[in-house]
């Protein structure tokens, strides 16, 4: 059976939090790493390797490794010429594999490659994540290690997609527990299992890596990574192409996160193109993918999954196409729990999609976001210039909720969506701005349905009318949600079924707030009254940042743009002004901030963000308070993170 592998910017201002990504964003943190030696050049040809394509060239590779390595690192090169390896090549140390162009090291079918080691804790993960040393090429505990050239490592066809005898090897390169990796210029073919699989490894960096694995299962498998930059990579695989996942294979839940992968092509015959999961035991944390084109994915183009516990977070997509994908865009929570010391449920928060154009493949699977009840909750998700067209071709059914296999990832685990565009259940604080979805033939469905959740916001949203459809939106014991400057493709107005579900779209009018006092001479006159809040607006007086996301019970709000810096202002009052009615007000705090000391126990987290649009998103989270009319003074903003920003409704 094949089996699949399976930062929103914090301001605080009276009740506004808005996220919208957009410039490039920084790279991810980087140790320290000293590059690989390459003063010293050990050609494997000196030490027995033949390159004739018949001669089994492992020995000769694997002595000219260990020379380079006694050396204090060097670069061992491979000549243009075919080297066969029947036995697993041991990498080490301060190691540069050079691939002049026509090399390539070709695999074997001899099946005398590296048994597999024990693992006293396989039964967390699939056996083929389980275990490392079968593989053509492996590696434990090394630093600064390199795969360079524009040359070749062929599995020849010989790797095993499933799990491996005596002898056979399943995988081309296999490191664990590894700082310091590179890959540039090389291609891999043929990899079995995966081409690449790396778990527990830092400081690792790609660019122009070519895999093709389509005949057989993954490309690149990263788990348990940080610090991880990818560029124009060209991934074509079978089963998944490109997958960050977290397991127990090393018997701990590892740290994740600081992943940066641009410019780059990706395509999954069966499976999925870009994916999270499903092994999802420890935490990922700050990934952004941006100029990416998928051209092919039968499971999910976009895809994420928590099934073992992880908090997923700080996840941004920007500028992708995708083409021929089932299932566009995936999210969904499970309960398979399977990783050590017994996890509870996991959750995706505080993830944005900018500018994203994707076309369906039959069969389909609408679009979804699927959470858990509780703590599980898919939270603070924003799209922004999301335009999406799915197959459609369905009649009309039932809306209620279809059936859920909860310990299962795959997009089929959830039965027929009742809508042909977005299916959302188990959700809070969703945006849609600027956004699409479109049918390319008749559906008798409606766009959207939004199933048990809050704060859910549509704004200048277009969605294709189904000619038998009951409704185009529903929404279905919704708390909060609005609805605003929307319509079909025709220019008419979506049709709405509300059942269980209020709508406090529409905020404050003009004039409740006046007499806006700022205590920071300097940055005063950047800060304004403003109406009408919603994505796209302008964030701070003296930036250009903007809303990306903003929860639907503030839109349309009148609010308070600050100048951001006045972040490092110590008055106290720092903001004033008077209500001329009874209103709530909001203050949105950037979350590396925390909540300020005079936001005392009488404020309440409103459990809702803002998201902007930083090169790296911030997010900000909502206090909120009753006021009568009268005055309001707001403190300071501690000095720390970006500056509040204030809403009132």
């Amino acid at each position: 059976m094949r089996t699949t592998k399976l930062r929103l910017v914090l301001t605080a201002v009276l009740g506004l939090v808005v996220f919208t990504p957009q410039s490039v964003p920084a790279a991810p943190r980087q140790a320290p790493v000293r590059a690989a030696h390459t003063a010293a050049v050990f050609d494997v040809k000196d030490y027995g390797a033949t390159g004739n394509g018949s001669s089994n060239d492992t020995p000769g590779i694997n002595k000219a490794i260990t020379a380079a390595n006694s050396a204090g690192g060097g670069t061992v090169r491979f000549r243009s010429g075919t080297y066969r390896s029947s036995n697993t090549i041991h990498l080490k140390s301060d190691v540069t594999i050079q691939l002049d162009s026509g090399s390539t090291i070709l695999g074997s079918g001899s099946n005398t490659y590296d048994p597999p080691e024990p693992n006293e804790w396989d039964t967390y993960q699939d056996y083929g994540h389980s275990h490392f040393h079968n593989a053509m090429i492996h590696g434990d505990r090394l630093t600064n290690v390199a795969f360079t050239g524009s040359g070749t490592i062929d599995g020849g066809d010989h790797l095993i997609t499933g799990n491996p005898g005596r002898g056979q090897a399943d995988k081309i390169i296999s490191l664990t527990r590894c700082d310091g990796l590179t890959f540039n210029g090389i291609t891999l073919k043929q990899g079995g299992h995966f081409a690449i699989l790396i778990n527990g490894c830092r400081n690792v960096t790609s660019d122009h890596l070519t895999i093709a694995t389509s005949g057989d299962r993954d490309g690149w498998n990263v788990i348990s990574a940080e610090n991880v930059s990818i560029t124009n990579a060209n991934i074509a695989a079978n089963d998944d192409a490109l997958v960050f996942k977290s397991d127990y294979a090393l018997g701990a839940k590892l740290s994740n996160g600081h992943v940066r992968v641009s410019d780059s092509k990706l395509s999954a015959k069966c499976c999925n193109a870009l994916m999270f999961g499903s092994e999802t035991c420890g935490d990922l944390t700050d990934y952004v993918f941006q100029r990416i084109a998928i051209t092919g994915a039968q499971k999910s183009g976009l895809g994420m999954v928590s099934m073992d516990g992880a908090r997923i977070t700080d996840v941004h997509y920007k500028d992708i196409t995708m083409s021929g994908t089932r299932s566009p865009i995936m999210q969904k929570v499970g309960t398979r729990k399977r990783c050590g010391n017994n996890p509870g449920v996991g959750s995706i928060s505080g993830i944005t999609y900018e500018n994203i154009k994707g076309t369906g493949a039959s069969p389909s699977f609408s679009p979804t976001l699927w959470g858990e009840s509780g703590g599980g909750r898919i939270s603070d998700v924003a799209f922004s210039h999301v335009d999406l067209t799915v197959p459609g071709g369905n009649g009309t059914m039932g809306t209620g909720v279809p059936s859920n296999n909860a310990t299962d990832y795959n997009p089929r685990s959830i039965g027929t969506r009742p809508a042909y565009g977005w299916y959302l259940r188990n959700v809070s604080g969703v945006s849609f701005t600027d956004s699409s979805v479109r049918f390319a033939a008749d559906d008798g469905r409606p766009a959207v349905i939004v199933n048990n959740g809050g704060d859910v916001s549509f704004d200048r949203f277009t969605a294709q009318r189904g000619g038998g459809s009951p409704h185009d939106v529903g929404f279905q014991t919704v708390t909060g949600y609005c609805l605003a400057n929307s319509r079909n493709t025709s220019g008419g107005a979506l049709r709405v079924s509300a059942t269980g579900s209020t709508s406090p779209c529409g905020g404050a009018g003009s004039g409740t707030v006046s007499g806006l006092h700022v205590a920071d001479t300097a940055n005063s006159g950047d800060w304004s009254l403003q109406s009408g809040l919603r994505a796209g607006a302008t964030q701070y007086g003296d930036r250009t940042i903007t809303l990306a996301s903003v929860p639907a019970a503030l839109m349309g709000a009148q609010w308070i743009r600050s100048a951001n810096d006045s972040k490092g202002a110590t008055a106290d009052p720092l903001v004033g002004f008077t209500l001329s009615d009874q209103a709530t007000v909001s203050v949105a705090v950037d979350t590396r901030t925390g909540r300020l000391p005079w936001l005392d126990s009488s404020w309440t987290d409103s459990g809702t963000r803002l998201v902007n649009s930083e090169s790296t998103p911030k997010n900000f989270q909502v206090f909120q308070k009753s006021f009568p009319a009268g005055p309001v003074r707001l403190g300071p903003n501690a000095g720390t993170g970006s500056m509040y920003t204030v809403v009132v409704n």
